[in-house]
């Protein structure tokens, strides 16, 4: 094993090397007879891990290793997605399931807090993997950075010219910091490729967010040709990825950011935050996947010791809980306030919860789920778009609706890039309807991903024994099935593109990629989709709605 550990570190990539010499060099690989023992003896087991390890790479790479496609042998199934057959042995998902005493459950998780995992599944083992597969070099910054996204593209820089081979990854908050960093490395490269006589090293710069359309993103898993080096300028979704191979450089801000709800004003915010001492440990460990590398934290070591969160904060104590809440009901506990969750939310957001709920109809005035409830937690969906789907029955127009959930399941269909802004619009004003963003997403089609889960939804409908009705061309029909779902997202005209919100007077601008721009007058009434919180509050998915229609689809808010 050591002369195999010396001709890894010689060849830096791991996949040159056999599927054997690979698995064995793997840290759980040395583990492996204790790791099987505890599984045959225990029916759940947590595992902590450093890595946030995803149900769909781990499958993934579970079918490699047993040499097996994807959905054969090994699956996983997570929202919308069940990538099982009927040869399945093993499935991965991202809940536990305890009806049946037969199943092996482990619990892999990226909180470092083994013992709130054992002690909420009655105190079963806690099994640790040993650590990353190579070492890491840890690098602070001397003084507090003032502008991280600056910092960050001179590091880059200066590796890229003076450092040891590899690729690099550069960790920023949202699209913007990284079209921003993107550009301003291009702007280095031409600058160095004009100021010396000498061939300058290919950097290809590569930003990795949500919004990239699939095959743009799909370019940071590519080899690069000889000679060239990658450099990924990504958010924190690639914290948890197993797939990237060869980097070696990773440049860490020290923030991210996270949807933070806010109960009172029932509000989505994504705020930048610092990130915790876990997520700084996982992102230094993705340099030493594939050989030893170095992390240059863009922050001081006394800020990740002293004023770094160990853990991040759970997402159940930061988003609405009306799913969560809906599906407590459906269990049958009633108490949801006295519920002994993990890590325990706010009772204002329990509170808060169960009133929109009631609002919207899936709980009744003693706080019991509703026929309506009953099938709205049928569809791994928020609460209001299930509402929407169901009420596409009722005003008899579920073809239409079950296109545009289908739609605002998926992260936006339209992509601005920052310098081809008004090519992208020409080409998006194909699709508008100017009343209606809703509409306009009815007008896309042929979205791969979106098509898949108008399917799967499709067949929970048809479980339900409900049936597809078209209104085509009726649109005035799908937008007051639309406002019976979001009359409690209603807001009133204030100026040019302001509105303020019907109930609790929120200001709110329309998003500026919205079809309502096109219209001549804006209209006095609409109902969005979502809040995003940015240089300022905008509403994005917005529809115009006639305000006779509030007062009958929400007479406990409004009357005429």
């Amino acid at each position: 094993m050591r002369e195999e550990g010396e001709a890894i570190s010689k060849l830096g990539k791991l996949e040159t090397l056999p599927q054997q010499v690979v698995r064995e060099t793997l840290p759980i690989f040395s583990v492996r007879d204790e790791l099987l023992q505890v599984v045959r003896e225990n029916q759940v087991a947590p595992q902590p891990r450093h890595l946030a390890l995803t149900a769909m790479n781990v499958a993934k790479r579970v079918s490699e290793e047993m040499e097996s496609e994807l959905g054969d042998k090994v699956g996983y199934a997570i929202r919308f997605e069940d990538v099982t057959g009927p040869s399945t042995v093993i499935k991965y998902m991202a809940d536990v399931v305890a009806r049946r005493r037969d199943f092996k459950v482990i619990v892999i998780s990226d909180n470092l807090d083994g013992e709130k995992f054992s002690n909420f599944f009655v105190s079963v083992p806690i099994f640790c993997i040993p650590g990353r597969t190579f070492p890491v070099q840890i690098s602070y910054s001397e003084t507090p950075c003032e502008d991280y996204v600056e910092a960050a593209v001179k590091q880059a820089m200066t590796i890229h010219t003076t450092g040891a081979p590899g690729e690099i990854l550069i960790f920023l908050t949202d699209q913007d910091e990284i079209e921003a960093a993107c550009y301003a490395l291009s702007e280095w490269m031409e600058q160095l490729i004009s100021s010396i006589n000498q061939p300058v090293p290919e950097l290809l710069i590569l930003p990795a967010y949500p919004q990239l359309p699939i095959d743009l993103r799909a370019t940071i898993f590519q080899k690069t040709e000889d000679e060239a080096r990658k450099c990924i300028v990504a958010i924190n979704i690639i914290e948890t990825s197993l797939n990237i191979d060869g980097i070696f450089h990773v440049i860490d801000t020290g923030y991210s950011k996270m949807k933070v709800y806010n109960p009172r004003t029932g509000v989505d915010a994504l705020q930048v935050f610092p990130i915790s001492r876990a997520s700084a440990d996982q992102r230094a460990s993705l340099a030493g996947r594939t050989g030893q590398g170095t992390c240059y934290r863009l922050y001081t070591e006394n800020a990740y010791e002293n004023e770094m969160l160990q853990s991040t904060v759970p997402e159940i104590q930061r988003t609405n809980l009306e799913y969560v809440i809906l599906f407590l009901k459906c269990l049958g506990i009633q108490n949801v306030l006295d519920f002994e969750f993990m890590d325990p939310p706010s009772q204002d957001n329990i509170v808060n919860s169960m009133y929109q709920l009631s609002v919207l109809g899936a709980l009744n005035n003693a706080g019991d789920l509703t026929e309506l409830g009953q099938k709205m937690v049928e569809f791994p969906l928020d609460t209001h778009l299930a509402k929407l789907l169901l009420m596409g029955e009722q005003f008899k127009c579920l073809n239409e609706v079950l296109t545009i959930v289908s739609m605002l399941s998926v992260p936006s269909v339209f992509f601005r890039p920052k310098d081809r802004e008004e090519e992208s619009d020409a080409a998006r004003e194909i699709f508008v309807v100017p009343e209606s963003d809703h509409l306009t997403l009815l007008n896309v089609k042929g979205l791969h991903k979106a098509r898949e889960i108008r399917s799967q939804l499709l067949d929970i409908l048809k479980k339900l024994e409900i049936s597809l009705i078209k209104c085509c061309p009726n649109w005035d029909i799908v937008r007051k099935a639309i406002c019976s779902a979001y009359f409690h997202n209603a807001a009133m005209l204030k100026g040019i593109g302001e509105y303020v919100h019907c109930r609790n007077k929120m200001p709110y601008n329309l998003h500026p990629t919205s079809a309502l721009h096109e219209l001549g007058d804006t209209p006095d009434y609409v109902v969005y989709h979502e809040v995003i919180s940015m240089t300022k509050e905008y509403v994005q998915c917005v529809m115009a709605v006639e305000p006779h229609w509030l007062a009958k689809l929400g007479p406990m808010f409004f009357s005429v």
